[in-house]
């Protein structure tokens, strides 16, 4: 395993953080619409797929492996020396209820 590069990595992470608020951006209008992702009390929204792409395309790269939330699980990151592991929208329901208690992890 390499020697991770510290500061190159909190860059890299911070203008996905950047590009996923933007993204979710226009959701923030207190009337969001949701549908139930797996039982009653677990939403997703479109601000929750928004985030979700922008966090993908700013951070992934190839041999990296992904496991989000909000998509569908890849093996193959098993054997990635780098996983990213994402909740693009952690308080889905909050958002929703426009209750400032939301964060992008």
């Amino acid at each position: 395993m390499s020697t991770p590069d510290r500061t190159s990595d909190l860059a890299r992470i911070r203008r996905a953080l950047e590009a996923a608020a933007e993204a979710i951006a226009p959701y923030r209008s207190g009337d969001v619409a949701w549908r139930a992702k797996s039982g009653r009390g677990d939403p997703v929204t479109a601000a929750d797929h928004a985030a979700d792409e922008a966090l993908r395309r700013a951070l992934l790269e190839p041999g990296e492996g992904w496991l989000s939330e909000e998509s569908a699980d890849d093996p193959a990151r098993l054997a990635a020396e780098r996983v990213w592991i994402v909740d693009p929208l952690d308080g889905t329901r909050e958002f929703v209820d426009g209750i400032p208690e939301w964060c992008i992890s």
